[in-house]
C-alpha cells in the first residue's frame, strides 16, 4: 500500500512539472501590423506595430526586433532591421539602396517580419501599395485645393473618390479649416475647402502651415503635404522676462514689494533684539 502511494505521488508531482514546463514555454500569438507613411511627399518610411492579449486584453508589446523587406522576404530586399519601443511600434525609414527597386513599379508589396522569441511566437504581416502624392494650392480668397493623384506607369492621374483631411497644424493636433470634417476627391483627384478660422494665432508674422491628408488607406497607405499662408493673426508676444512685475521671479520683483518684504523683515528682527535686551536687563536686575 506504501509502494503504491510512492508512485501515486512520484506521478503527481512528474505531471505537475510537465505542466509547469510546458506552461513556461508555451508562446503567445503576436499581432503584428505595418503602415506606410509618406510626409510632404519627401519623408517615407514603414511602421511596425506589435501587440498581444496579456491577461485578457491587448497589449502593446515593447522590444520586439523586427525586420522590413520590399517584394518578398529574402535577404536581397532587406530594408533595415528595428525594435519596437515602448509604446509597441519600430519605424524605418525607406532607404536610398532600395530606389532601384522602388522604381521598378508603380506598386509594390512590403513586408515585416518578427522572429520567434521565448514569449512570443514568429509573424509575418505584408502590405500592398500603390505609389500616390497629395498637391496643395491656396488662393488669395482663403480657397484650399487639394489634389490626389496616383502613378500609373510613367504618368500620375487623378484618383477619385477618397477622403481627404485638410486642416491647420497645431501643437495638439491638426483643426479643421471649416465644421466639415473630411473631404472626397471628386473626378480630377481634387478636394475644395474653405478656410472659416477667425482670428486664430499663428507665428510673429501670421503665417499658419496648412496640412492635407489622407489616412489610413487600403490602397496608398497615411500621405500627407504642407503648405504655409498668410492667414493668421500676428502672435505678437512681448517677453516680460527682464521686466520687474508680481509674476516675474524673485530677482526682478517690483520694487516697492522687495522695499515693504525688507523693512517687515528688518523690522521683525528689531523687535526680537529689543526683547532680547529686555530679557537680559530683568535678569540682571534679579542677580
Amino acid at each position: 500500500m506504501k509502494k503504491y502511494k510512492y508512485y501515486t505521488l512520484t506521478g503527481l508531482i512528474a505531471l505537475q512539472i510537465t505542466g509547469a514546463c510546458f506552461a513556461q514555454t508555451e508562446k503567445k500569438e503576436l499581432i503584428l501590423g505595418l503602415s506606410y507613411i509618406n510626409d510632404n511627399n519627401q519623408v517615407q518610411y514603414l511602421k511596425a506595430n506589435t501587440k498581444a492579449k496579456v491577461e485578457g486584453k491587448f497589449r502593446q508589446i515593447s522590444g520586439i526586433p523586427v525586420s522590413f523587406y520590399i517584394g518578398s522576404a529574402v535577404p536581397a530586399n532587406l530594408l533595415g532591421k528595428a525594435v519596437t519601443d515602448e509604446h509597441g511600434l519600430a519605424a524605418l525609414p525607406i532607404p536610398a539602396s532600395a530606389r532601384d527597386e522602388w522604381n521598378k513599379s508603380s506598386s509594390h508589396s512590403f513586408l515585416v517580419v518578427s522572429d520567434s522569441s521565448v514569449s512570443y511566437s514568429a509573424a509575418t504581416t505584408s502590405i500592398d501599395l500603390t505609389k500616390a502624392r497629395i498637391r496643395l494650392d491656396t488662393a488669395a480668397d482663403k480657397k484650399i485645393t487639394a489634389v490626389l493623384v496616383e502613378q500609373k506607369g510613367a504618368d500620375w492621374t487623378p484618383v477619385k473618390g477618397v477622403d481627404m483631411k485638410i486642416a491647420v497644424k497645431r501643437l495638439g493636433g491638426d483643426l479643421d479649416v471649416s465644421e466639415t470634417p473630411t473631404y472626397t476627391t471628386d473626378s480630377l483627384g481634387e478636394a475644395h475647402a474653405d478656410f472659416k478660422l477667425l482670428n486664430l494665432p499663428g507665428d510673429a508674422t501670421g503665417n499658419l502651415v496648412i496640412v492635407a491628408k489622407v489616412e489610413d488607406n487600403d490602397l496608398f497607405g497615411n500621405l500627407s503635404t504642407e503648405r504655409t499662408v498668410p492667414w493668421g493673426t500676428s502672435s505678437g508676444f512681448i517677453s516680460d522676462y527682464d521686466n520687474r512685475s508680481l509674476f516675474a521671479r524673485a530677482s526682478r520683483a517690483p520694487l516697492w514689494l522687495l522695499w515693504m518684504a525688507t523693512s517687515i523683515t528688518i523690522s521683525v528682527w528689531i523687535v526680537i533684539f529689543y526683547l532680547f535686551v529686555q530679557i537680559w536687563k530683568i535678569k540682571k536686575l534679579g542677580a
